[in-house]
């Protein structure tokens, strides 16, 4: 049964961000649905914990349920902080199963790694991560398979080796909860 017919990208407090076009392309070309984005948001304040350095993925969530207009719609919010949740030391980002997620840049950057800038690596990794998110969405779980992009990520080599395609399995399930 079909869920979702859209993804609305929303960015926090990204700036002139260069791959606003190739992202929003890149989901409509995987879903086959309306990718669109909202306004650019500030970064809740209450999400940065000062202990940490790191910035709690929660809030980011509550603030995009909170602009979310359509059952139908996907929220997909982006940021360049580091996110945590509770337990774990880092996240590339975090789902809900009400419609909504967000995807971390920060240590997506090889630059964050003490290493040169890699922009095709860059982007495949915010697509990947962004696919896996979404994936989430339409009620997906991590999948046994180290090459699909459900596959859990402990660390940036595992994102780095799975991609962001889907196994047949879970583009099934996935291409299930889209309306077309």
């Amino acid at each position: 049964m079909c869920k979702y017919n859209q993804i609305t990208i929303c960015p926090f407090d990204l700036g002139d961000w260069k791959w606003r076009d190739a992202l929003q392309n890149a989901l409509k070309e995987i879903f086959d649905i309306e990718v669109s984005y909202t306004v650019e948001e500030p970064i809740p304040a209450y999400s940065y914990s000062g202990n940490r350095e790191q910035f709690a993925g929660e809030p980011f969530l509550e603030k995009l349920f909170t602009l979310r207009n359509d059952p139908k719609e996907i929220m997909l919010g982006i940021t360049k902080e580091d996110l945590y949740a509770p337990g774990l030391n880092f996240i590339f980002g975090l789902a809900s199963p009400a419609g909504i997620c967000v995807i971390s840049l920060k240590r997506l950057d090889n630059r964050f790694w003490g290493l040169p800038k890699n922009d095709e690596l860059y982007f495949k990794r915010m697509l990947t991560e962004a696919v896996h998110e979404i994936g989430h969405v339409l009620g997906l779980p991590h999948c046994p398979d180290p090459h699909c992009v459900m596959h859990f990520s402990n660390s940036l080599a595992d994102t780095d080796e799975k991609g962001y395609r889907f196994c047949a399995k879970c583009e099934k399930k996935a291409k299930e909860s889209v309306c077309r």
